[in-house]
């Protein structure tokens, strides 16, 4: 019976240092994948020693690399950002049918998009972003709270980098605790969430934030 042999490892940004989140790699010889999650790990299977990865991510030059493996073995990828982007030809439907989605009620909001909306009083606020989408309404006016789909704040689990925040807000309610500078990724999944995000009934707030630049220092600030 052949060795299964398990590669796993991280993929990172070649100028930053910074993980990737989402990175497709792709095993051209066993026509098999994986894909990095929050902290931009990945592991892949294969029962075959010889194994050719692609690793390939928006933005960013496709990486090949092609492995002889005798045992598990463990990397460290870094990828470089491309400047020239190819001819994108988009075809067929917008989306996905929502019946061959195996994750229901996900909205991730980028973190550049955030920042260009219109702040109060010059402090950009997560959560007041969160209140503009669909099915999540605000309460009373100026406040962070949300209701999605009719619940209390209370039944919103919110976690940063997987630890759970009970207390999200701050300055009587107005806004939330969480610095825009310091953020990666928001995602909100407000129906169908996985049993991993058991405990609460309306919705999950998944907030990553930035590891830092790992090779120059570089400073963001802002007036509020």
């Amino acid at each position: 019976m052949p060795k299964k042999i398990t590669i796993s490892g991280t993929v990172k940004d070649g100028n930053s240092g910074e993980t990737l989140i989402g990175v497709n790699i792709f095993d051209k010889k066993n026509q098999k994948g994986a894909i990095t999650n929050n902290y931009g790990f990945f592991s892949y299977s294969a029962f075959e020693e010889k194994v050719e990865l692609v690793f390939s991510y928006v933005g960013y030059e496709p990486e090949l690399l092609a492995l002889d493996l005798k045992s598990d073995t463990l990397l460290t990828v870094e990828l470089r950002a491309s400047g020239l982007l190819k001819e994108v030809v988009i075809e067929g439907e917008r989306s996905d049918p929502i019946q061959e989605r195996t994750q229901m009620g996900s909205i991730n909001v980028p973190i550049r998009e955030i920042k260009n909306l219109p702040a109060l009083m010059g402090e950009v606020d997560i959560f007041k972003v969160i209140q503009l989408l669909p099915g999540v309404q605000s309460g009373s006016e100026g406040t962070s709270g949300l209701y999605v789909r009719g619940g209390s704040p209370d039944q919103n689990l919110i976690l940063l980098d997987g630890v759970p925040v009970y207390n999200a807000s701050h300055l009587f309610g107005f806004f939330s605790v969480f610095n825009d500078g310091a953020i990666n990724n928001v995602e909100l999944i407000k129906g169908g969430f996985p049993a991993r995000f058991g405990g609460r009934l309306s919705s999950v707030i998944d907030i990553t934030m930035k590891e830092g630049n790992m090779k120059e220092f570089k400073g963001e600030g802002s007036i509020g």
